[in-house]
């Protein structure tokens, strides 16, 4: 069994958000491929610090771990998105009252996210993000070292951060690189193997091929990023000292 820790990417298709198990999103086609299935635990534009929190309060994904046989860290890409307001306070704007202030609040900060995101990332640095990779980079490793605990001996695989061409970000996405790099000096340090989600999907993203938002992958992108991540899996998954997905 493949544990997936996502954000959004994981389970939104070309129009809309899709059931988990829906066939042809990405970790489903990668356990097919693999001859297993997958869990996938993901929320709407999770950082890897809801991906820990969830693994540590979510008492579903506690019952799964004696089958999980790899960790997929699709967590991480949305870290990397300009944020011009703290995440703290804008994660408090679903919470505001009345409801006539709350539609105020989150109607007037998305008109201004895209011209606030591209004079932004004219500072040095390109701005703030989301989540810092320092950060990402820490929650993952909490997230591995977890389950990894119960799981000794697992692969795991961590996604790089994906592109986007977001009108809501005003198609700029200057905190990439440095999350991209964060991201594999963590990785080469704990053993943990990358799939490069820009070389896979970036010519889908940028040729409009994937959801009208500029973010979320088309069906086509989604079998290319199973299909990589299968490829990815296979050698450790059949290695005879590690168990294969589904037994």
């Amino acid at each position: 069994m493949l544990l997936v820790l996502a954000d959004s990417l994981a389970f939104h298709g070309p129009s809309r958000a899709e059931p988990a198990n829906e066939p042809r999103l990405w970790h489903n086609v990668a356990a097919a491929a693999l001859g297993g299935h997958a869990e996938l635990l993901a929320g709407y534009g999770w950082t890897a610090r809801h991906a820990w929190r969830a693994l540590t309060h979510d008492p579903r994904i506690w019952s799964a771990m004696p089958t999980v046989d790899a960790l997929v860290l699709g967590v991480g890409g949305m870290d990397t998105l300009p944020s011009p307001l703290p995440t703290a306070l804008r994660e408090l704007i679903p919470s505001l009252r009345p409801a006539g202030l709350r539609r105020a609040v989150r109607d007037g900060y998305l008109g201004a996210q895209p011209a606030l995101s591209r004079a932004l990332a004219l500072l040095p640095g390109g701005g703030p993000v989301a989540l810092p990779p320092r950060l990402t980079v820490h929650y993952l490793e909490l997230c591995r070292r977890a389950v990894t605990t119960i799981r000794p001996g697992i692969p795991v695989v961590a996604l790089l951060p994906s592109v986007h061409r977001a009108p809501a970000y005003g198609h700029v996405h200057p905190g990439r690189p440095a999350a991209e790099r964060a991201t594999r000096s963590w990785a080469s340090e704990a053993g943990v193997a990358t799939l490069d989600l820009p070389a896979l999907i970036g010519g889908h993203i940028r040729a409009g091929e994937g959801n009208p938002d500029g973010i979320h992958f088309g069906w086509a992108g989604h079998r290319r990023v199973g299909e990589g991540l299968a490829v990815l899996l296979a050698p450790a998954l059949s290695a005879e000292s590690a168990p294969r997905p589904g037994q």
